[in-house]
């Protein structure tokens, strides 16, 4: 029972400084299945790493900006 404890409270302080005011309001169950469950491939091209997906799911620059502010974290 802790450790489920333990996934919702590191979920739930991720949400609230990681993604935009748009979508902080989302359940923890929306966010696992429009960020988390997402067919993506992942690609490497010298340095860089590129992630391919379908704009279904997510737009580009919400998911982008999502990765910046993760990166800042």
């Amino acid at each position: 029972m802790q450790l489920f404890g333990l996934a919702y409270n590191l979920a739930n302080f991720l949400r609230r400084l990681a993604l935009p005011k748009g979508i902080r309001q989302w359940s923890l169950t929306t966010l696992r299945e429009k960020l988390v469950k997402i067919g993506a491939k992942v690609t490497w091209h010298s340095k860089y790493v590129f992630f391919q997906l379908e704009e279904v799911a997510v737009p580009r620059r919400l998911f982008a900006a999502i990765l910046e502010r993760i990166g800042r974290l």
